[in-house]
């Protein structure tokens, strides 16, 4: 239940909260505020641990999503994923807690490892990718420490921001069903491009439990259960366990690793992916398409941190009516820098998860609760084993259902208004249709600002988005431009 919001304090109050404390409180009351914003510290530890069996389904998912192969054909360590993915999140979960004070924590973006698994490492080995999210974490730091942040954001249409999270969550849902088998390539001598499971019907066990999995999940959140994601990946996999092994199926019918526990439960971690960055060696795909690739990047990892984070303040009273609060500042510079913190892990950029507001729902009011969070990730480092137990199919089943949640977005668009709709479905539809977030954003703002210039409206997108077209169009004409120049 949500508690009682408790009245909103500046950063500079919060600051000298410590002198003026009674000298009786520990030193974690003090350090945190606890009792200035109406908490304990039980709340806080309940809060925190909340918020981690809400998210640590990303432990899972974020391998799914970079299970791939990069331009050299190289795949990344599963295990090594795992570890990476954990570490990441503990370090940028920790650093919110002490440095920002709120009660946020961060994890892998699955928009962001969409776009890293979908369109940067098809173009580039894995330590290059990971080097373009320690840049655009680098970009969006730069935005924040120079006030450019909101005024990107301001300049992008309300409708439009709508439209790329909604499209991005059409995206993993795609990417879900495919992984999961239940969407495939169609026949080769039909005229369907995708067809449901291969070649129109599905196959096998995995695929089953995939849908029962999927299934349970929606079930259990419209009966409002705390954690329905985690607890249907959990029967999910307890069912593949044992399907498994009445079966007698292998590690091919899974596409992967059989789900079977191999040796013990706890292991060392594997931090084979730590540090492996590299900058630079992308002339085969062009200065343009990078650029468009950190851009895209910037826009994943930031267009709905700012949103998640006031949103969850608003819900622990400590967000006053502007959008202000104890810290924002702060919690933003970490959510960016979360983005280098995600790269030089090998685990792709980390954001504030929505999940968060679950612990405040349990009473977390301070970083402290973050501090919790971020120590249960750490702490999943050693059970890496466990982990590998989920099969892909299971864990893909999560991607859907998030895909379906990030859809709630569309009841904010104005359907009646052509010029709104328009560009918001160009940007949904592209994005699963191509495999693409860049295409789909690009094609949102190009139609966008096409149908205001035909309204005789061309002054109201702004300079900004204009830029951003004529960027866009560029990028859409890249293979007529180039052979027009000779360029091979």
């Amino acid at each position: 239940m949500t508690q009682t919001p408790v009245e909103p304090r500046t950063a500079a109050e919060d600051a000298g909260e410590g002198s003026r404390q009674p000298a009786g409180r520990s030193w974690l009351d003090r350090y945190f505020h606890i009792s200035a914003r109406g908490s304990s510290i039980p709340r806080e530890v309940r809060g925190g641990i909340t918020t981690f069996m809400a998210m640590c389904y990303i432990l899972l998912l974020n391998p799914l999503l970079l299970s791939g192969p990069d331009v050299a054909g190289h795949k990344l360590s599963h295990a090594a994923l795992i570890t990476a993915t954990a570490l990441a999140a503990a370090v940028s979960t920790l650093l919110m807690g002490f440095v920002g004070k709120v009660p946020l924590a961060l994890a892998a973006g699955l928009s962001v490892a969409g776009v890293i698994s979908t369109q940067v490492a098809p173009n580039m080995t894995w330590p290059q990718a990971m080097g373009m999210c320690v840049i655009y974490g680098g970009v969006i730091v730069l935005l924040v420490a120079t006030g450019l942040r909101e005024i990107v954001m301001n300049a992008i249409p309300l409708a439009l921001k709508h439209g790329i999270t909604i499209g991005i969550g059409m995206f993993i849902a795609m990417i879900g069903l495919v992984n999961a088998g239940f969407v495939g390539k169609g026949d080769p001598k039909g005229s369907a491009p995708v067809a449901l499971g291969a070649g129109g019907q599905l196959h096998g066990w995995p695929v089953l439990l995939f849908c029962v999995t999927l299934l349970l999940i929606f079930m259990l959140q419209a009966r409002n259960l705390p954690g329905a994601i985690l607890i249907g990946i959990v029967v999910g996999t307890v069912l593949s366990v044992i399907v498994n092994a009445a079966g007698n199926l292998t590690a091919a019918d899974w596409g992967g690793s059989a789900p079977k526990l191999e040796g013990s439960a706890v292991s060392m971690p594997d931090f084979g992916l730590f540090g492996h960055v590299e900058f630079g060696g992308w002339g085969s795909i062009g200065g343009m398409t990078v650029g468009v690739i950190v851009f895209t990047l910037v826009l994943a990892g930031f267009f709905d941190a700012m949103a998640t984070i006031i949103g969850v303040g608003t819900e622990a009273g400590l967000a006053d009516d502007k959008g202000r609060m104890p810290g924002l500042s702060k919690a933003l510079f970490i959510d960016g820098a979360g983005g280098a913190i995600g790269g030089v892990s090998g685990a792709s950029g980390q954001t504030v998860f929505i999940e968060s507001a679950t612990g405040v729902g349990e009473g977390a009011r301070t970083g402290l609760s973050s501090v919790v969070t971020g120590i249960l990730f750490a702490l999943g480092l050693f059970f890496t084993p466990l982990a590998q137990i989920v099969p892909g199919q299971v864990a893909a089943a999560a991607l859907v259902v998030i895909g379906a949640m990030m859809m709630s977005n569309a009841r904010h668009v104005d359907w009646s208004d052509r010029a709104v709709a328009v560009p918001v479905f160009m940007t949904v539809a592209l994005m699963p249709f191509t495999y693409s977030i860049t295409a789909g954003v690009g094609a949102g703002v190009v139609s966008y600002t096409a149908i205001k210039a035909a309204q005789g409206k061309w002054r109201e997108p702004g300079l900004f988005m204009w830029v951003l077209t004529a960027v866009f169009v560029a990028y859409f004409a890249l293979h007529p431009i180039e052979g027009w120049l000779g360029v091979k």
